[in-house]
C-alpha cells in the first residue's frame, strides 16, 4: 500500500464542495491584497487562540522575522533557542542582527531544557525563543516566570502547534509575541506559503501591520522600513475553509499517534512522549530508534513514506559556524541521530497505520 507523508489531496477532495465557490467568490471579487477573505481569517483565528490581534503575513519565516521586529529584537542582542528545530527559527533571529544562543533539549518532549535556558542569560539576553516542536507545546509556564523574572521578551515558535494548549489556552496566546506558518502540510495549512503573527499587545500589533505593509499605515506614507509580507486572498479562502475543521483535524491526528503508539509496543523504540500539561497536536509523529536505517529501508520497499526531522542540527550548520563553533548539546546530537518520522495526516487510515506498524515489526526482526 502506498503511503505518502501527507495526503493533500484526499483532504481537498473533502473540502472540495465548499472551496470551489469560494475561491469563484473571490476570484469575482478581485480584492486580491489584504481582501475581505485575510481579515475575516484574521478576525477567526485571533478569536480561536484567545488573543486580542492576529497579523497575517506572507510565509512562516517571515512571522518569526516581524514578531522579533516588533518586540524590538536587534543587534547586540542574544535569544536563547534550540537547535533542533528548522533552519527558520534562527534564522529569523540573524535577519535582526541578533546572535542566537543554543541550550540543550528535553529528550523527551524534544523541546527547549528550560533549566539550560536558564544558565545560558546573560546581560545581553533579549528573549526566550522556545519552540512547541512536532505539535508538543514547550513549558511554557517556567519560561514565562524566566522571561518575567529576568524582563525578557518570550516569542513563541508555534509553527508546528496550531490547536495545541496548555490548561485550555493555546500556544501562541501565552507569549510576548508568536510566530505561526500555514506551509501546506501544516495542522492548518493553505495551498502556497502563509504566515501569521499573534499578541496582546496593541502596540506591537500597531508596528505588525505596518512592517508587513511597506512600513505603512496610511497609503503612500511610511513611517518604518517595512517589508512586503501579505498573506494572498486565495490562500486566505483556503484557511478559513479549514479553520472549523482544526480541532477535528487534530483529534484524528492524535487518533492515528495513539494507534501507532500501541502498534509499536514492546519494540525498541521510543514513541512520542506527551507530558500531560500540554496538548499534543501531532504535526509530526516522530520516534527514536537505533535501526533507523533498517526500519526507512524496509519502509521504502512498502512504498510507506518516513522522514528524519532533522538531520543535521542547528549548530553543526555551516552558516552557523561563527556562534555555535565547538558548541556540543548531547542530547539534540543522539535525537537527530536516532529521530524518524511516520505519515501521520487526519485522513490516515487504520489499516495503513497497522500496515506502517507491521513493516516495523517485520524490519526489527530481522
Amino acid at each position: 500500500m502506498r503511503i505518502p507523508m501527507v495526503d493533500l489531496v484526499a483532504q481537498y477532495r473533502d473540502l472540495q464542495p465548499q472551496l470551489e465557490p469560494a475561491f469563484l467568490s473571490a476570484l469575482h471579487a478581485a480584492q486580491f491584497i489584504l481582501g475581505p477573505n485575510v481579515q475575516a481569517f484574521e478576525k477567526e483565528a485571533a478569536d480561536y487562540l484567545g488573543v486580542a490581534h492576529a497579523i497575517t503575513c506572507a510565509n512562516g519565516t517571515d512571522a518569526l522575522h516581524l514578531a522579533l521586529l516588533a518586540a524590538d529584537i536587534g543587534p547586540g542582542d542574544e535569544v536563547i533557542t534550540t537547535p533542533f528545530t528548522f533552519i527558520a527559527t534562527a534564522e529569523a533571529i540573524a535577519y535582526v542582527g541578533a546572535k542566537a544562543v543554543f541550550v540543550d533539549i528535553d529528550p523527551r518532549t524534544f523541546n527547549i531544557d528550560v533549566a539550560q535556558a536558564r544558565r545560558a542569560i546573560t546581560p545581553k539576553t533579549k528573549a526566550l525563543l522556545p519552540v512547541h516542536l512536532f505539535g508538543q507545546p514547550a513549558g511554557l509556564a517556567p519560561l514565562m516566570a524566566l522571561a518575567q523574572e529576568h524582563q525578557l521578551q518570550l516569542v513563541e515558535d508555534c509553527a508546528q502547534s496550531f490547536g495545541a494548549d496548555i490548561g485550555g489556552r493555546k500556544t501562541g496566546a501565552m507569549g510576548d509575541v508568536a510566530a505561526f506558518s500555514f506551509f501546506p502540510s501544516k495542522n492548518l495549512g493553505c495551498y502556497g506559503d502563509g504566515g501569521m503573527v499573534t499578541t496582546q499587545s496593541d502596540a506591537m500589533a500597531e508596528k505588525l501591520r505596518m512592517l508587513r505593509n511597506h512600513g505603512s499605515k496610511v497609503r503612500y506614507y511610511h513611517d518604518i522600513i517595512g517589508y512586503n509580507s501579505r498573506l494572498d486572498e486565495l490562500q486566505a479562502v483556503v484557511l478559513r475553509a479549514k479553520m472549523p475543521l482544526i480541532d477535528r483535524y487534530n483529534q484524528e491526528r492524535r487518533r492515528v499517534a495513539h494507534r501507532y503508539n500501541a502498534g509499536l509496543a514492546g519494540l525498541n523504540v521510543q514513541t512520542p512522549y506527551e507530558d500531560g500539561v500540554g496538548l499534543h497536536v501531532y504535526h509530526q509523529y516522530t520516534l527514536l530508534t537505533d535501526d533507523r536505517a533498517a526500519i526507512q529501508q524496509a519502509l521504502t520497499a512498502q512504498q510507506i513514506a518516513s522522514a528524519v526531522y532533522y538531520p543535521v542540527p542547528l549548530h553543526q550548520q555551516k552558516v552557523f559556524a561563527s556562534i555555535a563553533a565547538g558548541a556540543s548539546f548531547p542530547v539534540t546530537e543522539s535525537v537527530a541521530e536516532r529521530c524518524l518520522s511516520l505519515p501521520i495526516y487526519p485522513e490516515l487510515s487504520n489499516e495503513a497505520i497497522d500496515e506502517v506498524c507491521g513493516v516495523i515489526r517485520q524490519a526489527l526482526k530481522a
